[in-house]
């Protein structure tokens, strides 16, 4: 019976059979059985037995419910009921092709890492810096740029710890700096050294909250707070809205204990002031002096200190890594083209170094007797040039840096030697301009333009000796340290009262016999009433009418007098200023640096 059923098997169907079983199905395929599935066929297989094709037939043509249907292995395709080119992927495909199109900003690339949610005690600290700001900056500068810079840089910090950020040396050292830089305003009245000072603060918080180190990061980390300050305002929105959200009992008992707490100040403080004069005036000094009229100035003031204190702990959080910018070095000279024009450039500098030298030792009259200048007009002529020759100098240094050959031992040898000798020569630039200078201030006076540009240039001295000591020690210190003796030199600036020193001078001047330059003095600040009260009248009260007026027309609150302007009120309190109309108007004709040139040089701009 094998023998049959395997021939039956084995020999070819015919096609009306072919036809019969098709009818015998109903008109389905017949289906392919799953061999996994249990009594399949790969247990038949496994047994040894073929199962007969009948028996296929119907098994085919009624599965079991427990099983799923099977596709054919041996159909075609299914074509679908919508066009394939209608089909859409999975998801959004316009949203996957934005997302393709689009590009990470140059800001998104340099930031290490997206911000944490806003904490509780970065939003105390920025809610108390808007307040701060619309309460004390509307009256002037002080001691409240301080205060209100303290909560700010807390802000920073409690940010900076939420993203696990440690406290860095240089980070300490900008804030520190940036933070002692804003003692100026408390101490100074004169706004020109405020004004540097308050620029300088802003650039060392804005490089401690970044960390930069390159020339280009620190120059672009000095300003690096402004691009945060979009970002920072939704940061802070979706924080504020989250914590709203979660903590809506709360916030209700934080405003109705305040609400309350205010009402028993307001009114236990009216109760003490009406009974005590004395607690009265001490009230009205610390209470900030916040009118209805100038209320929209204190609303812009509340947004800017809000917005800033965002930016800065937005920066803190997620800090940009200017760094990252890197300016690829020019292509390498040879030895030869390179270091000719500068060789030249060294030799010129020598032959005026040694004029120079000529003219100290002996022939300054000689020189003087030839053009014909007074000594006054000879140190003005020279100052200016050669200001603007160390300028250029530290350009060319840094140009020639860019292109400088790079092959090897012999190649750096080169470039030190030959720009070590540019900035040797350049240093005694510095000091012939210095010394033409102090001959100048010593035949006119000292005058603020004359005391900034001696400054500067003091800076680009100090500039060039720590380009020497890269040279020798390496340069990956030098931006940083660059920046540091700027913000020195500010802070110094400051804290040695340019408008005092220049009162102080002048009144050194009167006394050797010298004139002075009254109309001059009298549009100093307060920082000069020390020095100009020491003179005789009527010199005395018609320097110090002017500052008299303004000291008694603009009484600022505590928060917004500087040091100069309290102890210039003390002094005039202590001896009043006398009224000298028309002899302070004889006084100011003639007198002062006018003297001492040609007719067609009256006036010095400088």
């Amino acid at each position: 019976m094998s023998d049959q059923s395997s021939d039956a098997s084995s020999r070819p169907e015919k096609p009306e059979e072919s036809r019969d079983a098709a009818k015998s199905t109903s008109g389905t395929a017949p289906e392919p059985v799953n061999e996994a599935a249990p009594g399949g066929p790969g247990r038949a297989k496994a047994a040894g037995a073929k199962p007969d094709a009948g028996k296929q037939l119907a098994r085919a043509s009624t599965p079991p419910a427990s099983t799923p249907p099977v596709p054919p292995q041996n159909a075609g395709p299914d074509v679908p009921k919508v066009p394939a080119y209608l089909q859409a992927p999975p998801g959004d495909v316009w949203q996957r092709q934005r997302q393709g199109q689009q590009q990470p900003g140059v800001l998104s690339r340099l930031r290490t890492a997206s911000p944490p949610a806003i904490g509780p005690g970065t939003l105390w600290s920025v809610l108390a810096t808007a307040l701060l700001s619309a309460l004390l900056l509307g009256d002037g500068l002080g001691p409240n740029l301080l205060i209100v810079a303290l909560p700010a840089a807390l802000g920073a910090f409690f940010a900076a710890r939420s993203a696990r950020r440690g406290l860095r040396p240089w980070t300490a050292v900008w804030a520190v700096g940036g933070l002692t830089l804003l003692v100026v305003p408390a101490l100074r009245e004169a706004g020109w050294p405020v004004f540097l000072a308050v620029v300088s603060a802003l650039a060392l918080g804005s490089l401690a909250l970044h960390g930069s180190r390159s020339w280009l990061g620190v120059l672009l980390g000095s300003v690096g707070l402004f691009p945060s300050v979009a970002a920072g305002v939704r940061w802070g929105w979706h924080g504020v809205r989250a914590r709203a959200d979660d903590s809506r009992g709360r916030v209700r008992t934080i405003v109705r204990s305040t609400a309350v707490a205010v009402v028993l100040l307001v009114v236990f403080g009216a109760l003490f002031a009406s009974a005590d004069a004395a607690f009265a005036d001490l009230l009205g000094s610390l209470t900030p002096d916040a009118s209805v009229g100038d209320s929209p100035w204190r609303a812009f003031l509340f947004v800017l200190g809000l917005v800033g204190a965002l930016a800065t702990a937005y920066s803190a959080a997620a800090p940009v890594r200017w760094d990252g910018i890197t300016v690829r070095p020019g292509k390498a000279r040879n030895r030869a083209e390179w270091a000719l024009p500068l060789i030249v450039l060294n030799l010129l500098f020598a032959a005026f170094i040694t004029l120079q030298l000529v003219v100290l030792l002996g022939g300054y009259d000689k020189v003087l007797e030839e053009t014909g200048l007074t000594p006054a007009a000879y140190a003005r002529q020279g100052f200016w040039q050669l200001l603007w020759a160390t300028v250029l100098t530290l350009i060319v240094i840094a140009l020639a840096l860019r292109w400088a050959p790079r092959g090897g031992p012999r190649d750096r040898a080169l470039v030190r030697g030959v720009l070590g000798a540019l900035c040797v020569l350049t240093l005694v630039v510095v000091a012939s301009a210095l010394r033409r200078m102090d001959l100048y201030v010593d035949a006119f006076g000292l005058t603020r333009l004359r005391i900034s540009v001696a400054a500067v240039e003091l800076w680009l001295g100090v500039v060039l000796v720590m380009i020497l000591a890269a040279g020798v020690f390496g340069a990956k210190l030098l931006p940083r340290a660059i920046a540091v003796s700027a913000a020195v030199g500010v802070l110094a600036f400051g804290l040695v009262s340019p408008d005092g020193l220049i009162a102080e001078q002048s009144v050194q001047r009167h006394g050797r016999d010298k004139p002075i330059d009254i109309d001059y003095l009298a549009g100093l600040s307060a920082d000069a009433v020390p020095a100009l009260n020491t003179l005789p009248e009527p010199l005395r009260s018609c320097a110090l009418e002017n500052i008299d007026r303004d000291l008694t027309v603009t009484e600022a609150p505590w928060y917004a007098s500087s040091w100069g302007e309290v102890r210039a009120r003390d002094i005039l309190e202590k001896h009043p200023v006398q009224n000298n109309g028309t002899e302070c108007y004889r006084l100011g004709e003639g007198t002062g640096e006018r003297e001492g040139y040609e007719e067609d040089d009256s006036y010095d701009p400088y």
